[in-house]
């Protein structure tokens, strides 16, 4: 942190300056800084240990009200003589707890409080205790709402660093995985967790990861997650496809670990983010591996073509009714048999900002009242539609089709990057027809194709050179051999 960043942060005298022995001088320090009379939640508190003078600074609500109370209850009963000379041999000797560490610049001391530490002072220390007796508000391990397991494990990320290593820990128990902490943000100082195994990492890769947070320069990462990914990531913006993959499944998140890849854990966030990660990485779920080999094979290869569908099925209907010869007998009935009175192209587009505002809808919708405006929204809004003359029945019914089916992908961004390219071969189509449908086509190969992640890898990885020969594994669901064979 440079000093400008820190006159920002901290408006004192204090800037980079070290703790000193004289208790008075410290203790006026910290108040200068932090203003606890301003402050309702940073709490202080003077007490005497072993005839000496000594505050405790802490947080309201990140402390344990039961541990501080034990550490009081020992402090009190020390006696002048059991006071060591320095800080060091009170960390050792006189603190009953198992997380201590100790603090000298003022910059290290205010981040440890603000983070949930106990700071104490002691007269005639020129150092501080650091006591970890913090708790954070945090809710229950839950099952994700948007990844729902269909069979497995049932718990899932929350907002709390802490809590979501351990559950990525307690599956993979091997010394060999490594959570090195990092921070960022000038002001919220985030704190950042790069989990990976030591044995199977890509190490330019994780240099990279490494070197490119710590050279972030950003006063806060207001969106968690999102902030960081574009940190991160500084290639072209345009392209829709994710660079990033997120699970709030802890098992996903261990098995991306184990199969060498980098995942980043951002306080206050209930995700994990993967990387490097490839298109077939972004169709692929956990469920495909707790089910039977060739039962998980067809659930990747139906959401792979569901996915391709969605893609393709109002652009191929727009298509078809530009070109009725083309239409072979048996097909004929898909033919829109009513009147158009509104151009086939006007509405389908209509109607796919019509289903996004319907999710908007529903999700600032309360949920008393979700279930009778979805029913009220489908049947009134649909059939309305229909009689009214906007809307074809044809259209109506390929449209629910792409809505329904855009949720068989479990991540957000590939749904609207389908999205986004589907709405651009439709307005090619409608404008060069066959010509633009074929334009649409290839701009979505390109798209593809041309993405890269942080690594600068490509996007479609096993097409690549050396990459062939995993690429059936991408493709078929196979079976895991035992060690040995």
């Amino acid at each position: 942190m440079n000093e400008k960043d820190q006159e920002i942060l901290y408006p004192t005298k204090q800037i980079g300056k070290e703790m000193t022995a004289d208790f008075k001088e410290n203790l006026a320090a910290m108040k200068e800084i932090l203003a606890p009379d301003i402050s309702y939640d940073i709490v202080y508190r003077v007490i005497q240990i072993g005839g000496r003078d000594a505050c405790l600074f802490f947080v309201d609500g990140f402390c344990k009200d039961e541990l501080m109370q034990k550490i009081l209850q020992y402090f009190i009963g020390l006696k002048p003589e059991d006071i060591p000379a320095d800080a060091h041999g009170m960390s050792k000797a006189f603190l009953p707890t198992v997380e201590a560490d100790l603090g000298k610049t003022w910059d290290e001391i205010i981040v440890a409080l603000l983070s949930g530490q106990t700071v104490l002072i002691v007269d005639g220390f020129d150092k501080c205790l650091l006591i970890d007796s913090r708790t954070y508000p945090a809710r229950s391990v839950s099952e994700p709402e948007k990844e729902k397991a269909l069979r497995g494990s049932k718990d899932g990320f929350v907002e709390t660093i802490v809590f979501n290593t351990a559950l990525v820990r307690r599956r993979i128990r091997s010394p060999k995985l490594r959570m090195e902490m990092m921070r960022a943000g000038e002001s919220s100082k985030t704190d950042i967790a790069v989990c990976y195994m030591d044995d199977r990492v890509d190490r330019k890769l994780l240099c990279q990861v490494k070197t490119r947070i710590q050279n972030i320069h950003i006063d806060a990462l207001t969106m968690n997650q999102e902030s960081l990914a574009e940190c991160l990531y500084q290639g072209k913006w345009f392209n829709p496809f994710p660079k990033f993959k997120y699970t709030e499944r802890p098992d996903t998140a261990a098995a991306h670990i184990l199969e060498g890849n980098i995942i980043i854990f951002v306080d206050n966030s209930p995700s994990a983010m993967i990387l490097p990660v490839s298109i077939f990485d972004m169709t692929e779920e956990a469920d495909d591996y707790y089910f039977p080999p060739i039962t998980g094979t067809y659930l990747r290869f139906s959401r792979t073509i569901i996915g391709i569908i969605t893609y393709l099925l109002t652009p191929t209907f727009l298509l078809l009714t530009m070109y009725p010869e083309w239409l072979p007998e048996w097909l004929s009935f898909i033919a829109i048999a009513d009147d158009v009175n509104v151009p086939v192209i006007l509405q389908f587009l209509i109607l796919e900002l019509s289903l996004d505002g319907l999710k908007l809808a529903a999700v600032n919708t309360p949920n008393m009242l979700s279930t009778p405006l979805s029913v009220t929204a489908g049947i009134v809004l649909g059939e309305f539609a229909v009689k009214s003359g906007w809307f074809n029945s044809e259209v109506m019914l390929y449209m629910a089709f792409v809505a329904i089916a855009n949720y068989t992908q479990s991540n957000y961004e590939l749904g609207y990057a389908l999205k986004f390219m589907r709405i651009i071969t439709l307005i090619l189509t409608g404008i060069a027809g066959v010509w633009g449908y074929a334009a649409g086509i290839l701009l979505f190969i390109i798209s593809i194709a041309s993405n890269r992640t942080i690594t600068g890898r490509s996007y479609i990885n096993p097409f690549g050179p050396g990459g062939m020969g995993t690429l059936w594994k991408r493709f078929i669901r196979v079976r895991q051999e035992a060690a040995g064979k």
